[in-house]
């Protein structure tokens, strides 16, 4: 369908602006006191990087998910960038990172002048895969003067940066027991598991610091923005210091070093405490669409749904099915196509990033399930507003194109 021939778009109080009758992957849930705290913004002034939602954002943020410091930026890759730069990450390291992600921590590792190393992800929840990093710090690399060194670049692997996707947690122990016995840091990328819980405990609090986004689609919005949280202090003071513009003497206009115009707006904060308010409400919300499509496609041949560790508790963010095309009938890109025919939204998971081409010349390590997992992934409408109907109708026509497939052979 070309522009010109869409429905205009609706924008009604309290439903997803998307076009008429298109079931949308996945929207914000604007339901709470949004509307009340931007105004208080608008009719006060304080509309920029200062203000007081600003620091009440960081407070109840911090406060939820356990840690003890977060500061607040414009967007998660900003949070990536400056928890590299406060970790010591530097020009020439190595940091190991999932493959199976959105580009950003790897593009935020390439900002320090570092280098990537992918992982694979694992082949049951699709996080990083914990015994392959272990096995590649174990017999890729060698220990040389209190420092880990890769065998084949003779870079020092300075530390893991383990991202939790689609809403679930990577198995954290084994990750963390390696990365203290080579005195690694690691900085997990929660941008998509805000909510979500390792073995009781919150993911954003289980490495050295770690990063958190507010982009539109993910579980809370404040259109863009992002944050990082640490226990370490220092860290925290000095990602404050970063994130605007290095300000030494703020009235003389003295910077002893290059900073970054990296803060949160008041008036993006202010979304961001609305939407904080109504988070347990809409994890509940991504859990009972989970348990939908898992009852629905749970004994289909072809389908593989979306699974939970019996150690995690997961927001299923992003629900996301694997699409066997031998069983199914259709592969994973057929069936988003034939999807959208029916004004129905998906997606796949993104290119495993150790075969992207703007990361040519970074090294990986055995990505061979990331690769499966792009290929057969299809993300599924999972917007915290999708109603009943519209969830139903989804898992009809799925049924419906799986049996005409399966009946054309």
């Amino acid at each position: 369908m070309s522009t010109t021939d869409q429905k205009p778009m609706q924008f009604e109080p309290g439903a997803p602006a998307t076009a008429e009758g298109t079931i949308p992957l996945c929207v914000p849930e604007i339901r709470g006191n949004e509307w009340e705290y931007i105004k208080e913004c608008l009719d006060t002034n304080w509309v920029s990087s200062v203000g007081a939602f600003v620091d009440r954002f960081e407070r109840e943020l911090v406060d939820y998910v356990g840690a003890k410091y977060a500061v607040a930026t414009c967007n998660g890759t900003a949070a990536l960038h400056i928890a590299l730069l406060v970790a010591g990450i530097q020009s020439e390291d190595e940091v190991l990172v999932s493959t199976l992600t959105f580009i950003s921590p790897a593009n935020a590792i390439r900002y320090v002048g570092a280098w990537p190393v992918f992982i694979d992800a694992e082949p049951d929840y699709w996080q990083m895969d914990p015994q392959k990093v272990i096995d590649f710090l174990e017999e890729e690399c060698h220990w040389t003067n209190g420092e880990l060194h890769n065998k084949t670049t003779g870079r020092r692997v300075k530390a893991i940066l383990p991202v939790h996707i689609l809403g679930h947690p990577v198995d954290m122990d084994p990750i963390i027991e390696v990365a203290k016995k080579y005195n690694l840091v690691v900085i997990e990328d929660a941008t998509e598991s805000l909510g979500a819980k390792y073995k009781g405990w919150m993911v954003g609090t289980l490495g050295d610091i770690a990063c958190f986004s507010f982009n539109g689609n993910k579980i809370i919005t404040t259109g863009g923005g992002g944050m990082i949280v640490t226990d370490n202090e220092r860290w925290a003071e000095k990602a404050r210091y970063l994130t605007t513009q290095a300000k030494d003497d703020p009235l003389e206009y003295v910077h002893n070093e290059i900073g970054y115009n990296y803060r949160l707006t008041n008036v993006q904060a202010a979304m961001g405490v609305a939407q904080l308010e109504q988070l347990d409400d809409y994890i509940a919300a991504k859990r009972r669409i989970a348990e939908g499509y898992g009852d629905a496609f749970g004994n289909m041949a072809g389908i593989t749904p979306m699974q939970e560790a019996d150690w995690a508790f997961s927001i299923f963010w992003m629900y996301t099915a694997l699409i066997n095309e031998e069983n199914f009938g259709l592969d994973s890109r057929a069936l988003l196509k034939s999807l959208q025919k029916e004004r129905i939204q998906t997606r796949p998971l993104w290119q495993p990033l150790h075969i992207s081409p703007a990361h040519v010349g970074s090294l990986s390590y055995q990505c061979d399930v990331a690769e499966r997992l792009n290929r057969q992934a299809l993300s599924l409408p999972c917007s915290v507003g999708l109603t009943e109907n519209q969830q139903t109708r989804v898992e009809r026509i799925v049924r419906q194109l799986c049996s005409q497939s399966t009946n054309a052979f």
